[in-house]
């Protein structure tokens, strides 16, 4: 840990921070959210704060007491974070969960909590807990974000001896609370609160089966917003834009991070049709998303450009050609290569020196023509993009890197709150998930069949379990200490699950998650995310899960791109009743199958064993709380289930 990074000055709880951010910065903008007439609004750090006390002083009207679980069931939004901070500020404990929960995962969250309260984003999401079966005999009031007929969600919530009241009522009453006497009430209260209290209890996404209670404490998240500023520049008024489910840990710990830096919160949706007017009318200069946004966006706007056609979409792909090349070159001269293995770096700078010097006027027309047009569809004032929750595509990556905008995978996990390692913005290096934050420990491990088989680090450059250590390790699983006791180690080391190596300059890249691994009949281990990585950037491939557990060969279920395959049907005159019935015939696996082997091959890196024998098409896209979890990871046992008699065939 580098006791250098450590920012000493900030107080020891989270409504304590908001507290001291809005004694400094007052008058600078904390949130910035739609209005009825779809503009924003902003809302200075003042007015949130204020706002913050009166909602505490109403919770506690309603016997929230410290140490109490509330439910808060919702997507990101304004509401959600004063929520959160109110419920906070009296020491209570919110309970996340996001409006793509299935109704049997909220009901779970809500009666193992043992809930009294939850707030919901509308009533929709009050009518999965009105409409289940399920017993929640702690529940007993509902409160409403949002809701277009009451006296439905009333009439339903009464059958379940439950009261609703709409947030804006409390919002109303918050506003009359509020005195210098009661002010100084909920202050006093703040100060009373331990670091080592719980905070949240963020339930995991359930991409393995019945989610697990992570309990975490102010004291985990204030360890990061110690440090952060050591990492990312971020000056006091600029704007982050928000699009993950906040409810998440990672832009959970953002939000948090935004108090630390005096930085403001715009709230978007993650969808080009909303998202990019966002762009526009905030320019941001701060955004966090998971991999299959950037490659949604990347894919948007070489799909524009592409339909565009002639001359315009050729200089397109050429100087996109000449902006990876020229990143290439000038990570090679600058110190940027990521390496496993210890040499001179003067070794880099020779190999890079001359295609830099040689592709820099090119590089510097792309700016003019292409690059900067690029970066102004996303408000042309983004300093860094920050991708989690997920391996970032190698293609997806350089894509940015080429046309000039930052983008800093980093890697975290719940458990953690959850950040571990970002790509340092002043120096970033692709091909890891960049450097240990300062507040954390990392080490590798040796291990087998995802079991650690020594504690002792292994040296750059040696793959094995990655354990973590630090102040924002979680305090454990709720009500499951065995489950505790299973992942954590002598001296405090956690044990994330995921394999991956160290670089010699301290960063981590991350290779697969050791549950994930897959075994064959003739003993080799192989990772499949590092393949579905590789195919998911293809030309015919939208998604590709591999199996072949205790099988003699790897197989896989194929999402195809679908315009893509229609294009290519077209085009070659390939006879068809429907798509289902396209992406079955041999013509169409053909193309599929020679994509794979182009891509899962030697010279690639990959190993015969990772060769893949055998597909079968799935013809409708994966969605989150299907096959996706609410950050969009795969949850393989869900694709197990929903696709067992596809998967069959795979080994018939």
């Amino acid at each position: 840990m580098n006791k250098n990074a450590i920012d000493t000055t900030l107080p020891k709880n989270l409504p304590l921070l908001l507290k001291q951010s809005a004694e400094r910065y007052p008058e600078m903008v904390c949130q910035a959210a739609k209005g009825s007439d779809g503009k924003f609004v902003n809302y200075s750090y003042k007015d949130f704060y204020n706002t913050v006390l009166g909602l505490a002083l109403a919770f506690k009207q309603l016997n929230v007491k410290k140490g109490e679980n509330v439910a808060l069931i919702s997507d990101n939004r304004r509401e959600w974070l004063l929520a959160d901070m109110g419920l906070l500020s009296i020491g209570a404990v919110d309970v996340p969960r996001g409006c793509d929960s299935m109704a049997r995962e909220i009901t779970y969250i809500i009666s193992f909590s043992g809930c009294r309260i939850a707030i919901f984003e509308n009533e929709k999401q009050l009518y999965k807990v009105t409409d289940s079966d399920a017993e929640m005999p702690d529940l007993k009031t509902a409160i409403l974000f949002d809701c277009d007929n009451m006296a439905e969600a009333e009439e339903k919530a009464k059958a379940k001896n439950l009261e609703v009241i709409l947030f804006s009522d409390l919002l109303a009453k918050a506003e009359t609370l509020v005195t210098p006497e009661s002010k100084k009430e909920i202050e006093d209260g703040m100060e009373a609160i331990d670091p080592n209290d719980n905070a949240t209890m963020i339930y995991t996404s359930g991409t393995t089966g019945t989610p697990k209670g992570v309990m975490l404490t102010h004291r985990n998240y204030i360890a990061q917003c110690e440090v952060v500023k050591s990492i990312l520049p971020v000056q006091p008024g600029e704007m982050w834009l928000s699009v993950l489910p906040v409810w998440h840990s990672f832009e959970r710990a953002i939000q948090y991070f935004s108090f630390t830096f005096g930085s403001g919160l715009a709230y978007s949706k993650p969808v080009a049709p909303i998202m990019l007017p966002d762009f526009a009318a905030i320019k941001p200069q701060w955004m966090c998303g998971v991999p299959r946004l950037w490659d949604s966006l990347a894919k948007g706007v070489i799909k524009a450009m592409k339909k565009a056609g002639g001359v315009k979409y050729a200089m397109f792909r050429f100087f996109v050609s000449v902006g990876a090349k020229y990143a290439w070159a000038k990570d090679h001269v600058t110190g940027r290569v990521t390496r496993f293995k210890k040499y001179p770096r003067f070794l880099d700078f020779i190999k890079g020196i001359i295609p830099f010097i040689l592709l820099w006027p090119l590089h510097g027309l792309g700016e003019l023509l292409v690059y900067k047009k690029v970066r102004e569809k996303m408000g042309g004032q983004i300093k860094a993009a920050i991708s989690g929750g997920g391996a970032l595509q190698k293609e997806t990556d350089n894509f940015y890197r080429a046309i000039g905008l930052k983008l800093l995978e980093g890697y975290g996990i719940t458990e953690c709150a959850p950040v571990l390692s970002v790509r340092n913005p002043r120096y970033p290096r692709p091909g890891c998930v960049g450097e240990i934050f300062p507040c954390a420990d990392v080490k590798i491990v040796a291990e087998k069949n995802g079991i650690p088989t020594s504690l002792d680090p292994l040296p750059p450059g040696k793959t094995g379990l990655v354990f973590a250590k630090g102040d924002q390790i979680m305090k454990g699983y709720y009500k499951q200490p065995e489950l505790t006791e299973s992942v954590m180690y002598e001296g405090g080391w956690f044990n994330t699950g995921d394999l991956g190596m160290l670089t010699v300059d301290g960063e981590i890249k991350i290779t697969g998650r050791a549950k994930d691994t897959i075994v064959l009949v003739g003993g080799e281990n192989i990772e499949p995310l590092a393949i579905e990585i590789a195919l998911n950037s293809t030309t015919y491939i939208d998604t590709a899960v591999i199996l072949g557990q205790d099988q003699k060969y790897l197989g896989a279920l194929i999402v195809p791109a679908k315009e893509t395959i229609m294009a290519y049907a077209k085009e070659n005159n390939i006879p068809h009743a429907s798509y289902n019935e396209l992406i079955d015939t041999p013509e169409i696996t053909s193309i599929i199958m020679n994509d794979i082997s182009k891509r899962i091959s030697a010279s690639n890196g990959f190993r015969t064993c990772e060769k893949i024998f055998k597909i079968k098409c799935i013809p409708e896209p994966f969605t989150v709380g299907k096959e996706l979890s609410a950050k969009q990871e795969l949850m393989r046992y869900k694709v197990n289930e929903l696709y067992k008699d596809e998967i069959a065939t795979l080994w018939m």
